[in-house]
C-alpha cells in the first residue's frame, strides 16, 4: 500500500513539475498528467500482477520438489529442519523431540520447510489479480494531487503550487502513517517522505526548464 501510493504521490509530482518547468500550457500539463496517472496505474498493475504470479509460480515449484525430497531423502531435511531450529537457539536437548514432532507428518514438515527455508507462510500470500488492483488504484489514488488541480486553473504555475501542497500534504501522511506498522517517529517519518519528494521535485523543474528553452 504504501508503495503504490507514494510511488503515484512522487511519480507524478516529478512529472508535472517537470513538463510546468518546461514551459507547458496547463492544458498540456493536464494531459500530460492524465495520461501519465493511467500509464502508471496500469505498468503499476502489470508489474505487481507478474511479480505476485512469478513468485507463487517459484513457490509453487519449490514446494513441489520439497515433497520429492521429504519422500526420497527425509533424513537430509529432518537434519537440515534440526539445523534451522538449533540456529534459532532451541536447547539441545529438546531439538530430537521437536524434530521427532515434525518427522510424524508429511504435512508439518512440509509447512515447517515452507516457513523457515523459504520464509512464506500461507496466511501472508496473495492473489495476483488483487495485487495487481490494489496497487493500480492506489497508484492512481495518488496520483490525483497532481493531476486534479490543473483541471481547475488557468495557469499552470498555481496548478504546480496546488499540486505542491496536495502532494506535500499526501506525503506526510503517507509517512505518518507508515509508522503504524513501523512504529518509528511519525513527524520524522513524515518529513523524510516530504524532503525526498521535494527534492526531486526541484531537480525535475529545474531540468525541465533547461530542455524546455531550447525546445
Amino acid at each position: 500500500m504504501i508503495l503504490g501510493v507514494n510511488d503515484g504521490l512522487v511519480s507524478m509530482f516529478l512529472l508535472v513539475a517537470g513538463v510546468v518547468g518546461g514551459g507547458l500550457a496547463t492544458g498540456q500539463v493536464f494531459l500530460t498528467a492524465v495520461a501519465g496517472a493511467v500509464a502508471g496505474a496500469v505498468s503499476m498493475g502489470a508489474g505487481e500482477y507478474l511479480a505476485t504470479k512469478s513468485q507463487e509460480e517459484v513457490l509453487t515449484s519449490e514446494l513441489a520438489l520439497e515433497r520429492i525430497h521429504i519422500r526420497d531423502h527425509r533424513g537430509s531435511e529432518l537434519n537440515q529442519l534440526r539445523d534451522m531450529f538449533e540456529e534459532m537457539g532451541i536447547a539441545e536437548s529438546d531439538l530430537d523431540g521437536v524434530v521427532e514432532a515434525f518427522d510424524r507428518s508429511d504435512e508439518a514438515l512440509l509447512n515447517a520447510m515452507k516457513a523457515l527455508e523459504f520464509g512464506v507462510v500461507d496466511s501472508e500470500r496473495r492473489s495476483p489479480l488483487l495485487a495487481m488492483a490494489f496497487s493500480a488504484l492506489l497508484f492512481f489514488a495518488g496520483s490525483l494531487s497532481s493531476v486534479v488541480p490543473f483541471a481547475f486553473v488557468a495557469d499552470a504555475n498555481t496548478g504546480l503550487v496546488w499540486a505542491s501542497i496536495l502532494s506535500a500534504a499526501g506525503l506526510f501522511a503517507v509517512g505518518v502513517a507508515k509508522t503504524a506498522v513501523t512504529r518509528t517517529n511519525p513527524i520524522l517519518s513524515g518529513l523524510e517522505n516530504l524532503l525526498i519528494a521535494s527534492v526531486g521535485g526541484l531537480i525535475a523543474y529545474y531540468i525541465g526548464s533547461l530542455v524546455g528553452t531550447p525546445v
